[in-house]
C-alpha cells in the first residue's frame, strides 16, 4: 500500500537518482534567510524596512506588539536582576537535578572552549600579532513556550572564555509575555544580567544601531528564524555575525552494520523542528529500507506527528549509493550541519575523509543530542552549505587579531629600496617618499 513518505527513499539504481539527490540538496536552500527570487525579495524588503525604522525604543515596542502580540513599554524591555535571581532560586528549589545538569553542561563547554582557544596556545604567541577580546556581544535566543537554555550556554560560555566583558541576551516574549524562567536562570548562573525580552529583526536592529534602552554591540550570534537570519545578513559589516544559520539538519552515513531504529530516531530528532532537515546516505539497500519502515512507525508515535511527516516530505530523504566512494563525495557536496557516521569500525576512517560539515558525530553512541547539550563544542553550527566557509561558533570567534609591525632604523634601511620600488610600481609616490625621507638623515 502506498505511503505518503514513499518519495523520500531513492536508490542509485533509479535513472533519475542524480536529479533526486540534487532535489535533496535544494530542499535545504532558502530555509535560513530570505534570498533572491520573487517569493523571498518581498520578505527581505520587509526586513530592510524594519532595520531602517528601528532607531527608537518606541519602534521596537511597536514591532514587538505587532509580531509577538505583547505590549511593552521601553522600560519593560530589560529583565530586572531581581527577576533573574528569582528564576534561578525557583529552579534550584523546584528542579535541582536540572540545575545540576545545566551546571555540568557549562563546565563541559568551558573546558572544551579553553582547550581550543587560540590565544591560550604558546605557539600562537607571535610578536607580530595581538589578540583582543571583542568588547560587547549580543546573543539571539529563539523564543518558544519551551525553554532554550542550551543556546545561552553554547553562545555565552565561548564568549566568556575569550574574555568578552559585556554579554547581552535578547529573546522574544513568548512565555507568559516574557522569557522562559529556565532561560533566565541560566543567564543568572552565567552572570549575565543584561537580558531583554525583545526578538526578531527588531532586536537585531536594536543590537546593531542601538537605542536609548539597548546599547549597540560589536557582534551578534545565535540562531533564529528567517527574519532574524536575514537581518543578521543585512547588518553584517556594521556588526560582526557568527553565520547565517538555518533550521537544524542532519546527514547520517550508514552501512550494513548500523542500527535502523537508532537512525530513524536520529532523523526524527531533527525533522521534528519543522522545519528541519534529516537525510540518510547508505550503501545498504536493506538498512535503508529498514530505516524507512522505522521512520513510518516511529513518526506516528510523536506528539507532533503530522507536522513532522510534512517536514520529512519537504526537507528529508534516504539515498542508497552503489559504493562508499560515491557516497563520501556526495556527502562533502551536501555539507551537513550535523554529520553522523554509523559504519562500525569504518566510522573513524570515513570521518577522516569528510571535508565539509559543521560537526561530525562518530559511531553508534554519538547522537546529535550529545553535541546539542553536553560534549563541549558549541551547537551553534553552520547550516545549508555554509560549512564550506563557516565554522562552528567557538571562543576563537570572540577575539580579533591585530597585526604588529615594529622596525628599527637598520631594519628599515635594509628593506627601503625594495619597499620604494614596490610603491612606485603601484604609482603611490607618497608611499615611496614616506620611506625615502627616513633614509636622508
Amino acid at each position: 500500500m502506498p505511503h505518503e513518505l514513499d518519495k523520500i527513499l531513492i536508490s542509485s539504481s533509479q535513472p533519475d537518482f542524480q536529479n533526486k539527490l540534487q532535489e535533496f540538496l535544494n530542499s535545504k536552500f532558502g530555509l535560513s534567510h530570505f534570498g533572491m527570487g520573487a517569493p523571498h525579495i518581498k520578505n527581505r524588503r520587509k526586513v530592510e524596512e524594519i532595520l531602517d525604522k528601528v532607531d527608537k525604543d518606541e519602534v521596537v515596542a511597536e514591532y514587538t506588539e505587532r509580531f509577538d502580540k505583547v505590549k511593552l513599554t521601553p522600560e519593560q524591555f530589560r529583565i530586572s536582576k531581581e527577576d533573574l535571581e528569582k528564576a534561578h532560586k525557583e529552579l534550584r528549589k523546584d528542579n535541582p537535578e536540572l540545575l545540576a545538569s545545566i551546571q555540568q553542561a557549562i563546565k563541559n563547554v568551558r573546558k572544551y572552549q579553553k582547550e581550543i582557544f587560540i590565544a591560550n596556545k604558546k605557539e600562537n604567541q607571535h610578536p607580530g600579532i595581538k589578540y583582543t577580546p571583542i568588547k560587547r556581544i549580543g546573543i539571539c535566543v529563539p523564543g518558544a513556550s519551551a525553554p532554550l537554555p542550551s543556546t545561552v550556554i553554547m553562545c555565552a560560555v565561548p564568549a566568556q572564555v575569550a574574555g568578552v566583558k559585556e554579554i547581552v541576551v535578547v529573546s522574544p516574549p513568548r512565555y507568559e509575555n516574557s522569557i522562559h524562567p529556565v532561560t533566565l536562570a541560566v543567564c543568572h548562573e552565567l552572570g549575565i544580567d543584561e537580558v531583554y525580552r525583545v526578538g526578531g529583526a527588531q532586536a537585531v536592529a536594536a543590537l546593531t544601531f542601538g537605542t536609548k534602552k539597548i546599547k549597540e554591540v560589536d557582534k551578534i550570534v545565535g540562531p533564529g528564524n528567517q527574519w532574524v537570519q536575514t537581518a543578521k545578513q543585512l547588518v553584517f559589516g556594521t556588526v560582526g555575525v557568527d553565520s547565517i544559520a538555518g533550521p537544524s539538519e542532519v546527514l547520517i552515513i550508514a552501512n550494513e552494520k548500523a542500527n535502523p531504529a537508532w537512525i530513524a530516531a536520529d532523523m526524527l530528532s531533527q525533522a521534528e523542528h519543522n522545519p528541519g532537515c534529516a537525510f540518510l546516505f547508505s550503501t545498504s539497500q536493506k538498512v535503508a529500507g529498514m530505516v524507512f519502515e522505522e521512520l513510518k512507525k516511529q513518526v506516528e508515535q510523536l506528539n507532533r506527528s503530522k507536522e513532522t511527516i510534512e517536514c520529512l516530505k519537504a526537507h528529508s530523504g534516504i539515498a542508497v549509493f552503489a559504493n562508499m566512494e560515491d557516497l563520501i563525495e556526495k556527502a562533502n557536496d551536501f555539507t551537513a550541519e550535523h554529520l553522523q557516521i554509523q559504519c562500525g569500525e569504518q566510522s573513524r576512517e570515513i570521518a577522516d575523509r569528510i571535508e565539509n560539515a559543521g560537526a561530525i558525530f562518530i559511531g553508534d553512541y554519538s547522537p546529535v543530542a550529545v553535541g546539542d547539550y553536553w560534549a563541549g563544542p558549541s551547537h551553534t553550527l553552520p547550516t545549508g552549505i555554509s560549512a564550506k566557509f563557516f565554522s562552528p561558533l567557538s571562543a576563537n570567534d570572540f577575539i580579533k587579531s591585530t597585526s604588529i609591525i615594529e622596525y628599527d632604523k637598520e631594519m628599515l634601511a635594509e628593506s627601503a629600496d625594495d619597499i620604494i620600488r614596490l610603491a612606485e610600481a603601484e604609482g603611490l609616490d607618497a608611499h615611496a617618499k614616506s620611506v625615502r625621507i627616513r633614509q636622508q638623515d
